[in-house]
């Protein structure tokens, strides 16, 4: 009997390590139109090695996007043009910061660390939906995890092997 109970404890623990191996992000759902503090936790490294640099790309609706600095890193944006303008507090955007990245760093394996950005979700973001932060994570020697995968229609996440971290998009509050 306990060598059963300590198989499935075993085989449980198992099937729930790919949880805790992906990039996700801390808070999994929020309103349209609302500001959303993203917080991308990075549970490893790439097959042992230390993670070296981190970069989001910031998805299109996710406006006047802000990193934080991170002691020890080296931060970095880059912009550009949105796919459309959106109005933020009554006014135009039509451009903004589209990836974000943090590097210079050295988070060894054995330890997590997270990633954190701010920004406001458009207000005409569909309701219902999941809107996904791609990121790359950069290790020493030039290993790598892309966490980048979407789920096509009918397809969850879970079914992905390396998924982007995504919320879901609730209605305006």
């Amino acid at each position: 009997m306990l060598k059963a109970i300590s198989t499935i404890a075993a085989v449980l623990v198992l099937a729930a390590s790919p949880v805790f191996a992906h990039v996700t992000l801390e808070t999994g759902e929020a309103p349209v139109g609302s500001s959303y503090k993203a917080v991308l936790r990075v549970p490893h490294g790439c097959e042992g090695k230390a993670t070296i640099a981190v970069r989001v790309k910031v998805p299109e609706g996710f406006l006047a996007a802000k990193p934080m600095p991170k002691a020890g890193w080296t931060l970095k944006t880059e912009t550009g043009k949105y796919a459309k303008s959106y109005t933020l507090y009554g006014e135009a955007v039509t451009e903004g910061v589209q990836e974000i990245g943090w590097s210079g760093g050295n988070l060894p394996d054995a330890y997590y660390d997270e990633f954190v950005l701010r920004g406001t979700l458009a207000a005409d973001l569909p309701a219902g939906e999941m809107l996904y932060f791609p990121v790359v994570q950069e290790c020493e020697g030039n290993a790598a995890e892309r966490w980048i995968q979407i789920p096509a229609a009918g397809q969850k996440a879970d079914d992905l092997e390396l998924p982007a971290p995504g919320i879901k998009l609730l209605p305006k509050k």
